[in-house]
């Protein structure tokens, strides 16, 4: 089949996916919500200049320095338009910033800290720029529909990233494979910048069609929808082929660590026992620490095909540990990489790195240990308001849950905190708490009027109070 073909083949395909997953029962969410997906579709794919200009950040440090005018310029515009919006929704914005506290103090430290960057203004950019990211998460949590918005902007960026990614590897190697600069073997890299990047797609979206697809095929058989079982049945899977693929073992193991928890939450005796749900969370976590890190999971790692050093890593580890000038405060924001310790980096590992591949140590090295108190502080929070969001509804808080443990494991071998970055933006939505059923707020006020004299007239009426409000309240 040619390029031509195959290209109408999958654009067919992905439009077949979304009418599979149409649900005219569901509210209309507003437009503002393509701000988000194209801000995380940038994100998790390859910024615009990497599009125009294949290559353009593999060259000297400089370049991290530099960036790009054309990225600046659509980002900036994105924002733009993210702010009009939230400054539309001001009243629910400030109410959600109120109930975040440790999201917010962990982002004004950030902002501070490129103060004793030694590159302070394009600290203080990038943190405008990571500032976009909980931009993009706040509008979707003030949308009409939280549930609805959440579903559709996930299934959007599914349905075409995953299909996407597989046209470019099998018909567009040029677009969808790279080379190792040094050692010369061929990966897949599909939408995305590299293997890594590909992995971290289909484990975030390949996970929110694994959650769909539970979702229906645990559901009833009277309510079951066969459309959407297909559409995210077939992109989870395919999202599990391409991480197999990508050779992504990082990604390959966090996703199937999160649907085995998403599918555990779906038993009655787990998800009615809260001390359940920690102690199976406790679990997940330390098993992937002590598969990693200890003499006994070394074995293991190795089976799965990585070395005992998680391909480099600890040997970047051991050295960069030891370049940070300040424990307490760090380099500063997104400072660690940049200038001469990017050099000195550069001519000791042949590969390049332009990360620690911890999101714990990356923390630490730009913002020290105060970072990684307040980063404690918020990952603390925020699984109470994973929990309490799946005690207050199961189908939206299964996949908070499994997104907050994504997170948390994911990041123990790659950086998984750092701005515009999938993984860090699911996170950022996982652990913000709600403060109150809001998109039933008003309606509720008005029938609680009307329920109030209706009950004076005919006490039968408090059986209808229960259920009616029972029901609103279970909006995400």
């Amino acid at each position: 089949m040619g390029r031509t073909v195959a290209t109408i083949v999958y654009a067919v395909g992905i439009l077949g996916l979304f009418i599979l997953d149409r649900d005219r029962k569901s509210r209309t969410c507003s437009i503002a919500l393509w701000v988000p997906i194209l801000w995380v579709g940038i994100a998790s794919s390859r910024m615009v200049s990497q599009w125009l200009q294949p290559g353009s950040l593999n060259g000297t440090p400089d370049v991290y320095l530099d960036g790009s005018p054309l990225d600046r310029l659509i980002l900036s515009v994105l924002m733009a338009l993210g702010f009009v919006v939230l400054v539309v929704r001001g009243r629910q914005v400030l109410s959600l910033l109120r109930a975040n506290r440790a999201i917010l103090v962990f982002f004004l430290y950030c902002a501070v800290s490129s103060l004793w960057s030694d590159y302070p203004e394009v600290a203080f950019k990038r943190w405008i720029k990571a500032s976009g990211d909980l931009v993009m998460v706040l509008i979707i949590l003030t949308e009409s529909d939280r549930l609805t918005a959440l579903k559709r902007s996930l299934a959007r960026l599914s349905f075409v990233l995953v299909p996407v990614s597989v046209l470019f590897i099998k018909y567009y190697p040029e677009l969808g494979r790279a080379y190792g600069r040094w050692e010369g073997v061929q990966y897949f890299i599909g939408v995305a910048a590299d293997k890594n990047m590909l992995g971290k797609i289909c484990l975030i979206f390949g996970l929110a069609s694994a959650w769909r697809f539970l979702n229906e095929i645990m559901a009833e058989k009277e309510t079951r929808k066969t459309g959407p079982l297909i559409a995210h049945g077939t992109t989870a899977f395919t999202a599990l082929w391409l991480t197999w693929e990508a050779h992504s073992l990082t990604s390959l193991s966090c996703l199937l660590l999160a649907v085995g928890l998403m599918t555990a939450l779906k038993l009655p005796i787990v998800a009615r026992k809260p001390a359940l749900i920690h102690l199976l969370v406790a679990f997940m976590l330390a098993a992937s620490s002590c598969v990693l890190f200890s003499d006994a999971g070394s074995g293991l790692v190795q089976t799965l095909g990585r070395d005992p050093t998680l391909t480099g890593r600890t040997e970047v580890w051991n050295r960069v540990l030891g370049m940070s000038p300040n424990g307490l405060l760090g380099t500063g924001f997104e400072s660690f990489w940049l200038g001469q310790r990017l050099q000195q980096l550069w001519s000791i590992f042949w590969w390049h790195p332009n990360e620690a591949h911890n999101g714990y140590i990356e923390i630490f090295l730009n913002l020290g240990w105060v970072g990684i108190a307040l980063l404690t502080l918020m990952l603390v929070t925020g699984y109470r308001n994973a929990v309490k969001a799946f005690q207050q509804n199961e189908n939206a808080g299964n996949l908070l849950l499994a997104y907050f443990v994504t997170v948390v494991a994911y990041s123990l071998t790659e950086a998984g905190f750092r701005m515009m970055n999938p993984v860090w933006i699911t996170c950022l939505l996982s652990i913000t708490a709600i403060p109150e059923a809001r998109v039933v707020e008003n309606r509720l006020t008005l029938e609680a009027d009307e329920v109030h004299h209706i009950a004076v007239l005919e006490p039968h009426a408090s059986q209808f109070v229960t259920t009616r409000a029972g029901r609103a309240n279970e909006s995400f």
